[in-house]
């Protein structure tokens, strides 16, 4: 049996291509199943898995116990925000108390970038990073890839352009490695404010307007403003930031030939796109979330399977 070459999925930049590949081909499988009436394989009857959020989330987290879920996983959930965390715990020391409870794999959503890889190091579990603050999302960039294969027939070649917050967003850094890595080209376009300083030296361009970045894509990924990670303003106001940087259904029906769009959501609709772009032919959001649960299905199964 093919298997991965790492015992965590801490960020797409640790992985290779015939990782990547891999995921891919078992999600193919998963997704037949989740098809199926009955919706559950046996396949981890015997692994447990900690959900630990320290952030907010609700598509990550529940898409993340349905698939442990599915493959029969015992499931523990854990919220931060009703923890021993908040007597001040360590990080360390909250992980290793769940752990000491026999659990197999750990999934971790946590606001400091590295947070993943530092677990990683200090714990005997495998870890699934589910977003480390502005870091890296790597489930998330896999199944966007996926919904791009699945809609396209291939990422190789393919021209993606991820608009929007880009400062503090680890859908994008993520996805950049990922599309990178399968031959698709990446471009960003965002308010100046909001593009990192040196995202050059990753290999990506930046394209300050956006008419000119979606007559140029075959995908646009629209990224949400991130409010929450913002201590100061980086544009004069939401509705400006519509205007320049929102796609709306006149924008796209103006366009020379039919892109695909995409987002990770939560959707502001109004913002960064309209509703009448998010229920569109040409969206793909809803299958982004239906492959969500596939991808998370592989991973967790191929990670598992390497587990002693």
């Amino acid at each position: 049996m093919k298997e991965l070459s790492v015992n965590h999925l801490l960020g797409i930049k640790y992985i290779n291509n015939n990782d990547i590949d891999l995921i891919f081909e078992t999600a193919d499988h998963f997704k037949e199943v989740i098809n199926r009436p009955i919706k559950k394989v046996p396949s981890l009857r015997d692994i447990t898995i900690a959900n630990i959020f320290f952030e907010n989330s609700t598509r990550t987290k529940l898409s993340f116990e349905l698939a442990q879920k599915r493959l029969s996983a015992d499931v523990i959930s854990f919220s931060a925000a009703q923890s021993s965390v908040k007597k001040g715990e360590t990080l360390i020391d909250t992980v290793n108390n769940i752990l000491s409870m026999k659990v197999d794999m750990v999934v971790m959503r946590h606001a400091n970038p590295g947070a993943a890889y530092f677990l990683s190091k200090n714990v005997k579990a495998s870890i699934v990073n589910a977003g480390d603050g502005a870091h890296e999302h790597p489930t998330q960039a896999l199944l966007d890839s996926y919904s791009i294969r699945e809609k396209l027939g291939d990422v190789a070649g393919k021209k993606v352009v991820i608009v929007g917050d880009i400062l503090h967003s680890r859908v994008a850094l993520s996805n950049i490695y990922a599309l990178q890595m399968q031959g698709a080209e990446v471009k960003v376009c965002g308010p100046k404010t909001l593009i990192p300083k040196h995202i050059e030296s990753l290999g990506v361009t930046v394209e300050p307007n956006l008419r000119k970045a979606l007559e140029w894509c075959d995908v646009a990924n629209m990224l949400r403003v991130q409010n929450e990670r913002m201590d100061v303003n980086y544009f004069p106001s939401t509705r400006e930031y519509a205007q320049q940087y929102g796609v709306d259904k006149k924008l796209l029906d103006s366009l020379n030939k039919e892109i695909v769009i995409m987002h990770p959501g939560p959707i502001n609709r109004g913002v960064e796109i309209t509703s009448d772009v998010a229920d569109s032919q040409q969206s793909v959001i809803l299958d982004q979330v239906e492959n969500g649960v596939a991808i998370r299905m592989a991973v967790i199964y191929l990670l598992a399977s390497k587990i002693q």
